[in-house]
């Protein structure tokens, strides 16, 4: 019988600690499965930071690094600079990326580090308890915002895509969500892509992924995925923000 589908080589049998509904393990399995077809399993090397992901070294079956909170995109680049000949991925939560680590993706982008981020918003701390993050939206509740994200005392949800678009080292940005079968296929041309910038030399890519979190929003899995096409896709639309031909 003609196998039509079977698990990508790229991930390990380990079972993962997500909870039920959430979609990081379909991000995981996005990312696995690309680096299988482009046959670079045995080249990559991915960094996972703390935070929900930051057991990502059980699951990828590929060379794993951690990295202290936020840290990330700086240990990727010692990694990348010592061994330029191999691809190197970070793999990143709202809470790391766009808080504690806000200034190392800047300057990661500024200095055009061929490294991939993988950039998993969900609008929340995750691992920590459900904490308002930097990408939560206003009037969102949080556990540190029980009556919902205040823009006057806390400012507006952050960006991280439309910011880096601006900078000239990042060549490839682009967001998509995994909210449905469709937006999945999108997500994985995109997280694709964004590796070949790599491939290339071309210099930095990042894909932002829109991410439910059922546990911390307080919602069943179906729920979330309708709050977020909702309420986060409006916030945060989808789409390519920059190419390595408009970086030119």
């Amino acid at each position: 019988m003609a196998v039509v589908f079977q698990k990508t080589k790229g991930l390990t049998d380990k079972e993962t600690h997500y909870c039920p509904g959430c979609t990081h393990g379909i991000i995981h399995r996005l990312v696995a499965e690309v680096l299988e077809e482009l046959d670079i399993l045995g080249e990559t090397i991915g960094v996972a930071p703390v935070g929900c992901s930051v057991l990502a070294y059980d699951y990828f079956n590929c060379d794993m690094q951690e990295a202290a909170h936020g840290r990330a995109p700086a240990v990727a680049t010692g990694i990348k600079r010592s061994l330029p000949d191999k691809i190197v991925f970070t793999y990143q939560g709202d809470g790391d990326l766009a808080s504690i680590g806000a200034g190392e993706i800047v300057h990661v982008a500024h200095r055009a580090e061929k490294i991939t981020t993988i950039f998993v918003n969900n609008a929340i701390y995750g691992m920590t308890g459900g904490q308002m993050a930097p990408t939560t939206l206003i009037g969102q509740k949080a556990t540190t915002a029980p009556l919902g994200r205040d823009s006057s005392t806390t400012g507006f949800p952050l960006k991280i895509s439309e910011m880096l678009a601006t900078i000239q080292g990042a060549v490839f940005v682009e967001r998509v969500t995994v909210h449905n079968p469709a937006a999945i296929r999108k997500a994985k041309k995109a997280i694709k892509r964004a590796f070949e910038v790599q491939i290339a030399g071309q210099g930095f890519g990042i894909v932002e992924v829109l991410s439910t979190c059922p546990t911390n929003w307080g919602m069943t899995p179906i729920k979330a995925l309708g709050w977020l096409e909702d309420n986060m896709i409006p916030y945060y639309p989808l789409g390519n923000l920059r190419t390595p031909e408009e970086a030119k």
